[in-house]
């Protein structure tokens, strides 16, 4: 049961931003620290990508795990109008493709970065993210995820090992 009236609800929901939100901004804080420079929502691009790496010809897209439903702990379907809300999920995770398709025929390599990578109780510390899209901008890959599963390495410096 929902804690607050169908009206403050929806006045809630419909208030949620787009741009600049918490888990972007803490993208964008890790890549800056890291020397990697970029610009914000452009929208000559399919999808107004929240960040475009121009040197690297790529963008990066940090979906939140709700409005996106990707499926850990933060993407739950509401109790009610079930349908109205599965179908919102599948309309947004088929424009997601559609914008994903649009930019890599463009020649454009994309990103996707979870709101849960970024924030919350599974977040990844930012020099972790930040080496993980240093990473991929380095490869080869033209569409990648994070999280991104990068190879155990044993660090010679302090003797542990990362991820």
């Amino acid at each position: 049961m929902d804690v607050v009236d169908k009206q403050t609800r929806s006045r809630i929901m419909a208030s949620v931003g787009q741009k600049h939100t918490g888990a972007e901004i803490a993208l964008r804080t890790a890549i800056h620290a890291a020397g990697l420079r970029y610009r914000l929502h452009d929208r000559s691009l399919p999808g107004s990508p929240d960040l475009v790496l121009p040197k690297y010809r790529a963008v990066i897209f940090v979906h939140g795990c709700y409005w996106h439903s990707h499926g850990c702990y933060k993407s739950t379907v509401p109790k009610s109008r079930r349908g109205f809300w599965q179908n919102k999920f599948q309309a947004n995770r088929e424009r997601d493709a559609r914008n994903v398709r649009l930019l890599v025929e463009q020649g454009w390599r994309v990103l996707t970065a979870w709101e849960c990578v970024l924030k919350g109780k599974t977040a990844e510390p930012a020099e972790h993210v930040a080496e993980a899209v240093k990473a991929w901008l380095e490869s080869d890959e033209t569409v990648g995820e994070m999280p991104i599963t990068m190879p155990l390495d044993a660090s010679p410096a302090n003797g542990e090992v990362r991820r």
